[in-house]
């Protein structure tokens, strides 16, 4: 990775094996030779980036088939296939496709180790998105360039990498400006792309449920509906009246609308639309969720950062089969199953879609009917990679949007998770600041019945406390005890019944009321 000091010093060039000498010399030499990496080379952003688990082992036998993985890699992107357009004044006209990239960031604060390790967050997410990283850099300034993000000076750095590298994308680890992206783009000539537009564009690609891809095409134009821009007759404006060709007459002869404010037009109809289309599939969701309060169902959200093992955990816990894969966010469509605990108390469990840092406001807003599953739930599994760099940075990510959607009042168990790779030091760190906590790995099976037991003793049990004498002839009553939400506590058979002291819930206790024995 490169710092500000990036031009290469003698004693780089003296750390380097001869087959490091011969990439730099090769990427040079020829656009279409992709840069390679020593593997043994941990400071840059090549290879795996450090938000990706570097277990080789992917799936355990509780995550099933995963035939969903299977059609999701049955098409794989090419390296070195482009058909990219050299000109930059195209760029509007091309579908967004990432296919060999520079990174570009700020330290602003904190650690270098911070700045780094969020560009390989950057790397990890662009190659989720389909891409090939070829370089990164990291500048230290106080704040954005309001022109070009960079600066000048570093601006022109880049473009030299991007040249040197023949890359035909650059992505910028923060939200740009319209104006911060045009004057990146007029620099390195090539196709600039920033984080928030990166994160949609694999929510687009992930998304399979019908409400799926509507949240993500409302997020995805509601960012773009502020950035709209164009030229040559873009700008130019409809003819009113008899010239426009429609014969409309008198009073029509207005200055009419550019291409671009139809373009805005059509965008915001397209956006009410789609939240029509939300807010008409809303009822389905809280008619479950009203059935699940009548019964008086306990609900449990499996919520974290991505890629922190979210969806492993379920499959481990319910046997559901969910897709997991070795990426940031693999699963983004809510899954709920049904669960007990070791005493027989039922519940269920919803997996949510994951959370990143800097989580684009538009996603959060656009999935905040999903996100409902989070704030209404009695208990809050927050699942963070014990083996991650910064899990304290991903704690607090994750804690913020809670906030947003309302979720911070709901209970807490903080999941230490892939605690079979991670540093004992960091996971006895964790569990000093987290008092609540569960230590497991998904992968080995550890910890996971004495997760099982926290969630029993966390989630709302029976509070009713009935003592019964149910006659012999009504034994469908002790059936049903036994296969509803209840708590036997003793259970004698006497000459005229069964006598039963049990913790019910309060909708079963008043149609056990008849049974009701006072010794």
């Amino acid at each position: 990775m490169t710092t500000q000091k990036h031009s290469g010093s003698d004693s780089d060039a003296q750390d380097m094996s001869p087959e490091q000498i011969q990439a730099v010399i090769d990427r040079i030499l020829s656009k279409d030779v992709p840069a390679q990496a020593s593997e043994d080379n941990d400071a840059g952003v090549f290879g795996k980036a450090q938000a990706i688990s570097t277990l080789d082992q992917e799936h355990s036998i509780y995550d099933g088939d995963q035939e969903d993985l299977a059609e999701r890699r049955a098409l794989r992107r090419t390296a070195g296939m482009s058909t990219e357009l050299e000109d930059v004044t195209e760029v509007e006209y091309r579908q967004l496709r990432l296919e060999r990239v520079v990174l570009a960031g700020l330290w602003t604060e904190g650690t270098l180790a911070d700045a780094e390790n969020s560009l390989r967050e950057l790397a990890a997410l662009a190659e989720t998105a389909g891409s090939e990283v070829l370089d990164g850099l990291v500048q230290r300034r106080q704040k954005p360039d309001p022109g070009t993000f960079l600066g000048s000076g570093k601006a022109q750095e880049l473009k030299d990498i991007v040249a040197a590298t023949g890359a035909d994308t650059v992505v910028v680890d923060t939200e740009l400006a319209p104006s911060q992206r045009r004057g990146l783009e007029d620099i390195v000539k090539v196709k600039v792309v920033d984080r928030t537009t990166l994160i949609l564009d694999i929510f687009a690609q992930h998304a399979k449920s019908r409400e799926g891809k509507a949240q993500v095409e409302l997020a995805q134009l509601e960012y773009l509906l502020p950035r709209l821009r164009g030229w040559g007759d873009s700008m130019s404006r409809q003819a009113g009246g008899q010239v426009g060709g429609a014969g409309a007459g008198m009073g029509s002869r207005g200055p009419g609308e550019t291409k671009i404010e139809l373009d805005r037009r059509r965008i915001r109809t397209r956006m009410a639309k789609l939240r029509r289309e939300i807010a008409a599939m809303k009822p389905a969701r809280e008619t479950k969720r009203a059935n699940r309060r009548r019964n008086a169902v306990p609900s449990v959200a499996i919520a974290g950062y991505t890629n922190a093992g979210k969806s492993s955990l379920l499959n481990r816990l319910t046997d559901a089969g969910v897709l997991v894969e070795n990426a940031l966010f693999a699963t983004l469509d809510p899954t709920v199953r049904k669960a007990q605990t070791p005493d027989g108390i039922g519940y269920t469990l919803a997996d949510t879609v994951g959370f990143v840092r800097s989580l684009p406001t538009q996603l959060i807003e656009a999935f905040r009917s999903t996100l409902e599953e989070v704030a209404d739930a009695d208990l809050i599994l927050h699942v963070v990679d014990a083996s991650h760099p910064d899990p304290e940075g991903q704690i607090a990510a994750v804690r913020s949007v809670f906030t947003e959607v309302d979720a911070r009042k709901v209970p807490e168990i903080i999941v230490l998770n892939k605690v079979d790779v991670a540093d004992p030091f960091v996971v006895e760190r964790l569990k000093q600041k987290e008092p609540r906590h569960a230590v497991v790995s998904t992968r080995t099976g550890q910890g996971i019945a004495e997760l099982l037991e926290e969630i029993s003793r966390s989630i709302p049990r029976p509070g009713v406390r009935l003592e019964l004498l149910i006659p012999y002839e009504r034994g469908e009553m002790i059936n049903k005890l036994h296969n509803s939400d209840s708590e036997i506590l003793s259970l004698e058979h006497e000459e005229n019944g069964t006598r039963v002291v049990v913790m019910v819930r309060e909708g079963l206790a008043a149609e056990l009321e008849s049974f009701v024995s006072n010794g």
